[in-house]
C-alpha cells in the first residue's frame, strides 16, 4: 500500500475511538469516524461514519453519513445518509439519497434534495425548528390497537 495521497481526495483524517469523549468542531478534507462520543458539528466534503458503539449529538454537514450507532441532531449530506440496521437517528435529514436498512429507529423528518445542500452562497442551510408532527395522537391510537404491541416506544422504526 501506497503511502502517496492524491491531493484533495478522501483519506481518513480522524477517529474517535471508542472511549473517548470530544466537544467541538471539525472542518476536515475526508472522512471521520466517530467510535465513542463527540459532540458538536462536523463539516466536510467526504464521510461521516458513526460506528456501532458510537453516540454523536451534532449537526452534521458532509458529502456522505452513515449511522450505524446514535447520532442525535441534523444531517445535510450532499451525496447520501445511509442508516445501518444498528442506528439511531434522532433527528432531521437533508439529502438527495436516504437509504434506510430494516430495523432502524428514526425519528425526524426526511427531505429529499435534489443536488446540493448548501446554499448558493455556499454556506449551510440555516437549521430550521423543530417540525409539528401530523401523527395520531397517542390517545386516538390507543382507540383502534386490538392487541398490545411489543417494542420501543423511544422512536419510530423505519424499514426499507
Amino acid at each position: 500500500m501506497s503511502d502517496v495521497q492524491i491531493p484533495g481526495g478522501p483519506y481518513i483524517n480522524s477517529i474517535i475511538g471508542e472511549g473517548t469523549r470530544f466537544n467541538g468542531e471539525f472542518d476536515l478534507n475526508g472522512l471521520l469516524r466517530i467510535d465513542g462520543d463527540f459532540c458538536g458539528t462536523v463539516r466536510t466534503e467526504g464521510k461521516v461514519l458513526v460506528g456501532k458503539n458510537g453516540r454523536a449529538e451534532c449537526t452534521v454537514y458532509a458529502g456522505t453519513v452513515v449511522v450505524g450507532g446514535i447520532l442525535r441532531g441534523n444531517i445535510f449530506a450532499n451525496e447520501k445518509v445511509v442508516i445501518l440496521s444498528t442506528g439511531i437517528v434522532l433527528g432531521n435529514i437533508h439529502s438527495p439519497r436516504f437509504i434506510v436498512e430494516e430495523g432502524v429507529i428514526f425519528n425526524g423528518t426526511a427531505r429529499i434534495v435534489e443536488g446540493e445542500t448548501k446554499t448558493d452562497s455556499g454556506n449551510p442551510p440555516a437549521e430550521e425548528p423543530e417540525p409539528q408532527s401530523y401523527a395520531p395522537s397517542e390517545e386516538s391510537l390507543e382507540e383502534k390497537r386490538p392487541v398490545a404491541v411489543s417494542g420501543s416506544s423511544e422512536g419510530h422504526s423505519a424499514t426499507g
